[in-house]
């Protein structure tokens, strides 16, 4: 370090030959001593408040980017049957998404009992409904639209979705976003087979609502983890086709057909997640019935645990779309040859 001090200047009192190798001082050495402690203590303390600063900036920086919420698109149109549960749905996604502060929820959704669609009879009008769902659609799922998001939810949709671009969309869901789906989502698009090889099966159909004990297949996963082997559910279970299990990483199923009057045995799936191109697929077909959702719906069939279960199984398929949680992907079961 480099410093000049005044009393080693050339004076009567400090003496600096040239020729010498030696400095003749004539300050008392304690006084020297202090002033050069005090000048290291300066120069430490301003390379500590530096670090501080850099530390404390990108400690900042990277707080705040973790803290950042994921965007979900949340999408309950329908085009066919319309599950009574949806409403329900909608609400408990967003409770979800304000108590963990994980993602936020947007919707993509038309009520066809809005009074705002309601034709002369009194009844809603088919073509107002309509407009209005290509008019949301449009504005939510173009390509340039789903930008925004990470994820997209397919919660009890159903049909033929006038979307203004399916592909676009199923390759938005492979560049490396995610997908969720809950129950009737795999009885949407049953003429699109892109659609189909994303969500991993489609709706083929159902008996009479029952009561099933889920088979867990992947015990360690945070949507199953928590049920137990003993966890038991009532609702509407589907039956599916064009389903390949080399192709999925099973969460739940069934070993016989969810049919009191055919229980034949087989293999029934229930839940599980995928991997399309660089996305994530999440999907579980619980979800017919309120009381699945809601833990405090009041004409139960399934007790509050059951619902307080649902939540968690769909909470993880979310965050795990999102990519704020791990989860196994890979298929149990190998492709024969």
């Amino acid at each position: 370090m480099k410093f000049r001090d005044r009393s080693l200047d050339r004076g009567p009192k400090n003496e600096f030959h040239p020729r010498r190798t030696s400095l003749t001082v004539n300050e008392p050495v304690d006084r020297i001593a202090v002033k050069l402690m005090n000048m290291s203590k300066i120069a430490v303390l301003g390379r500590m408040c530096l670090a501080g600063v850099l530390v404390g900036g990108s400690f900042g920086l990277a707080a705040s980017a973790q803290a950042e919420p994921k965007r979900v698109l949340v999408v309950t149109i329908t085009e066919g049957f319309r599950h009574s549960s949806i409403p329900t749905a909608e609400k408990v996604l967003a409770k979800l998404a304000e108590e963990t502060g994980a993602f936020t929820v947007d919707y993509a959704r038309v009520a066809p009992t809005d009074p705002q669609y309601k034709g002369a009879d009194g009844k809603p009008d088919k073509a107002k409904v309509e407009a209005a769902i290509q008019a949301v659609l449009a504005e939510k799922m173009s390509a340039e639209a789903l930008k925004q998001y990470d994820a997209v939810i397919f919660a009890n949709t159903t049909g033929d979705l006038p979307m203004p671009d399916r592909q676009a969309f199923v390759d938005w869901i492979k560049s490396g976003k995610g997908f969720v789906g809950m129950h009737a989502a795999t009885d949407t698009f049953p003429g699109f087979p892109g659609y189909t090889e994303m969500i991993g099966g489609h709706f083929k159909t159902h008996a009479a609502q029952l009561e099933v004990k889920p088979i867990i297949q992947d015990s360690e996963c945070a949507a199953c983890a928590h049920l137990g082997k003993d966890w038991k559910v009532y609702d509407e279970i589907y039956q599916m086709k064009d389903f390949d299990p080399t192709k999925v990483h099973g969460l739940l199923t069934l070993d016989k057909r969810p049919d009191v009057k055919d229980p034949s045995p087989g293999e029934y799936p229930i839940a599980w997640c995928k991997e399309y191109g660089k996305g994530r697929v999440f999907y579980t077909s619980l979800g017919h019935r309120e009381d699945v959702w809601d833990p405090t719906w009041p004409d139960r069939k399934n007790p509050k645990e059951v619902a307080e279960a649902y939540q968690k199984h769909i909470l993880a398929g979310i965050k795990w779309a999102v990519g704020l949680e791990k989860m196994n992907a890979k298929p149990q079961k190998a492709a024969v040859e």
